[in-house]
């Protein structure tokens, strides 16, 4: 009679399920850090789109250029005359409804739950600086990770090693 035997034993099995399991948490955890990296990107993403907007408004109320100049956070008190549709406004009118739809905009006021903002960047601070006919726009924001404190743009926004800050300058003429 011969024994043979066949099949695994239950060490075999056990040693298989804890490869398993170190194999999920790291794919686990890969998929963390892509989100967040992820949403990291969607938030610079959106801070170029609200920078290139206010650039695009103040290229079409030329005129008006110094009166963007300014930090601008906190929810927008809506002005007394809106620049919509067929209403005819002056320039520094229109200069007003920019400056409130810009910061609706980057402050999520259209997009809530409750009463609570969702939208837009996480406690934003838009800074525009006009010298000349050169314009910058610096979008500073929260991060959800902790990095070096982003120094070299230091009145926009609070300093925190989680701002994030985007810059973009150009020439209008």
């Amino acid at each position: 009679m011969q024994n043979e035997e066949r099949g695994f034993s239950l060490i075999e099995v056990m040693v298989a399920l804890v490869i398993l399991v170190v194999g999920l948490v790291g794919v686990f955890n890969l998929h963390i850090v892509a989100k967040r990296g992820s949403f990291e990107s969607f938030q610079q993403t959106q801070a170029s789109y609200y920078a290139s907007d206010i650039i695009n408004r103040m290229k079409l109320n030329r005129d008006q250029l110094a009166n963007y100049a300014g930090n601008y956070t906190g929810v927008p008190a809506t002005p007394s005359k809106a620049c919509t549709g067929a209403a005819i406004c002056s320039t520094s009118q229109t200069v007003t409804w920019d400056l409130y739809e810009w910061r609706a905009s980057f402050v999520g006021q259209a997009e809530k739950v409750g009463t609570t903002n969702v939208g837009g960047l996480d406690t934003p601070t838009g800074c525009v600086t006009i010298n000349g006919n050169t314009v910058t726009v610096v979008m500073a924001w929260k991060g959800i990770r902790s990095i070096s404190d982003a120094g070299e743009a230091g009145s926009c926004g609070s300093s925190s090693d989680r701002r994030r800050l985007f810059t973009l300058q150009t020439v209008i003429i």
